[in-house]
């Protein structure tokens, strides 16, 4: 039975990389994974999924106005998906999440979504928000502080390397802008800044 899995973590704990092996399993396999990414992270060019150990793909993009349900249903009657994979899912909206239900649902294929769960504030991302609500499975993915502890929180960072309290949202940007950290050291931090 297909069902909708939300792997969440903190940045650089290898969610691309856990999204790569998936697809390469499944073709490995003789079967079709469908990749998503967001459109707006370009890091890696449009329409790239890459990791930051040297892993890439390329996958179909989404931006907020795109129709997944539509985008999958048309390529699943072209040839047979056995797979969805999402990367940076935290950049869907509440309707592309409910869109993703309707792929487990109704066309029976298991969608496994890849994204962070809060951004540098602590708060939650409008995607994460609806898959931490909707997915059948929540998993973890865990990463760590330069402590040791579990790193659960994202530092924003600035042109010389201090925390970032304010700002918008969405800011794309991978290791020279952002930390991942423990909650004490998160909040250390921006006592520095407030």
């Amino acid at each position: 039975m297909a069902q909708l899995y939300f792997y969440y973590s903190a940045m650089n704990a290898g969610k691309s990389t856990t999204l790569l092996q998936s697809a390469f399993n499944y073709r490995e396999r003789g079967m079709t994974p469908f990749i998503l990414t967001a459109a707006i992270d370009n890091r890696s060019g449009v329409g790239k999924v890459a990791s930051r150990i040297g892993l890439e793909a390329d996958a179909h993009v989404y931006e907020n106005e795109t129709n997944v349900l539509a985008l999958i249903s048309d390529a699943n009657q072209k040839q047979k998906l056995d797979c969805i994979l999402v990367d940076e899912s935290q950049f869907l909206t509440k309707d592309q999440v409910l869109q993703l239900t309707d792929v487990v649902d109704h066309l029976g294929i298991p969608v496994l979504c890849y994204g962070l769960r809060t951004d540098f504030r602590g708060e939650l991302f409008l995607g994460a928000q609806y898959l931490l609500a909707w997915a059948d499975k929540l998993i973890e993915l865990k990463t760590i502080c330069h402590c040791g502890r579990k790193a659960n929180h994202v530092l924003r960072l600035d042109e010389l390397g201090l925390a970032v309290a304010d700002g918008a949202q969405v800011e794309i940007g991978g290791n020279d802008r952002y930390v991942s950290v423990c909650r004490a050291h998160y909040k250390e931090e921006l006592a520095k800044v407030s």
